[in-house]
């Protein structure tokens, strides 16, 4: 390469790292945003609610039938991400962080009028109320479960100053840094510690934006599966119970449900039509643990109550479990309420042996077909 080629190859790969560094950037700053923006608008109607509440304050139980009604209109009219739960975390929000903590000014002291508080209904004004929040949603909700005030005004501090992700800062909280730090006598080298980063603390704009609680609030589908071979399983898997009758009616895929502040996702979801019940199905590319058989009865226990309709029999779960040589699924049946539906469910249900073979078959065949592309 002559000495000119080689000065406009360098002058060009200076120019696309900073176009690199335009777009990385511009995604870091649109992650932000709409968490910040995101955070704003749940404040809001926090206030909104506790305002609403305070002026019903006459009328008994007024607070929960408002919640309930309203998580009923917000879900039929912006889906998912609107529920009671939800609705009740905006209200702790706002009265876990007041106007007069929102809006403090660098001096300490609160205004005389906090801005906005009756006039949040425009962007510009949300952009501006955004501003206040440093951290995301997600961290704020982590937070909430804090029981203490000093304890979680200390996390949020830590948090503010540390840079903290999520990840860190629910790690912390779960390892009680608050309550070790009182009772440490090397409270520096304890801080030192905790700030210690791991390989998987960072967090990448598309992870931000994967968060569920960001997925809810722009009402965007969540059906995605990390792993290659996972998505390939779980789609021979589904074609695979579709095919053995008309029994099974497919529901849906990658079906994520919250429990407290922790989420969780259901690889497929099907109805069995005769036996008039919800089949859970839960893929591990591993070996069968108890913890999977513990993991399937949390879901068994959600299922049943959020999303089991009126006349159907109580849902059954089939833990697959993928590892090279010892393919198995297990149906999970305890949940059932007596021995004579547990031994219908077993009678009509596919034997657990065929759909192993299947799954291991499956398996194989992938492993040859990756085996092959990576040769080519």
């Amino acid at each position: 390469m002559t000495k000119r080629a080689m000065a406009a190859n360098n002058g060009y790969d200076e120019f696309r790292s900073g176009i690199v560094e335009v777009l990385e950037s511009a995604r870091r700053a649109a992650a932000r945003n709409v968490n910040a923006i995101m955070t704003a608008s749940y404040w809001e109607i926090g206030r909104r609610i506790v305002e609403s509440e305070q002026g019903g304050a006459h009328r008994a139980g007024y607070g929960e039938t408002l919640i309930a009604r309203l998580a009923a209109d917000l879900t039929t009219r912006f889906g998912r991400g609107f529920g009671r739960a939800n609705l009740a975390n905006m209200r702790a929000f706002y009265q876990q962080w007041p106007p007069e903590r929102i809006f403090q000014t660098p001096s300490g002291n609160s205004p005389t009028t906090a801005p906005m508080l009756q006039t949040a209904s425009g962007e510009s004004a949300l952009a501006a109320l955004a501003g206040r929040f440093a951290l995301p949603w997600s961290a704020y909700v982590r937070l909430l479960s804090v029981k203490s005030d000093a304890a979680r005004a200390f996390y949020e501090s830590e948090a503010l100053r540390e840079g903290w992700s999520v990840r860190q800062l629910d790690r912390q909280v779960n390892s009680q840094l608050y309550e070790r730090l009182a009772l440490s006598r090397n409270k520096a080298a304890l801080l030192e510690k905790a700030a210690a980063r791991e390989p998987d603390d960072a967090i990448t704009p598309e992870q931000a934006i994967k968060d569920p609680f960001v997925l809810e609030f722009l009402d965007i589908r969540d059906e995605y599966s990390e792993s290659d071979l996972e998505e390939a399983l779980i789609q021979r898997l589904a074609d695979f119970l579709l095919e053995l009758g008309d029994d099974f009616a497919f529901v849906g895929r990658q079906r994520r449900l919250r429990i407290d502040d922790t989420w969780f996702r259901v690889d497929l979801l099907f109805f069995h039509r005769r036996l008039k019940c919800l089949v859970v199905v839960d893929l591990k590319v591993g070996r069968f643990s108890y913890a999977d058989a513990g993991q399937m009865h949390l879901y068994l226990n959600y299922a049943r109550e959020h999303w089991m309709k009126p006349g159907e029999n109580p849902p059954v779960g089939l833990i697959l479990c993928a590892g090279k040589g010892s393919a198995e699924a297990r149906y999970a049946l305890d949940n059932l309420p007596n021995k004579i539906l547990a031994a219908e469910y077993q009678t009509v249900l596919p034997d657990e042996r065929l759909i192993a073979e299947e799954l291991e078959r499956s398996r194989e065949a992938l492993d040859a077909r990756r085996g092959d592309a990576d040769q080519h």
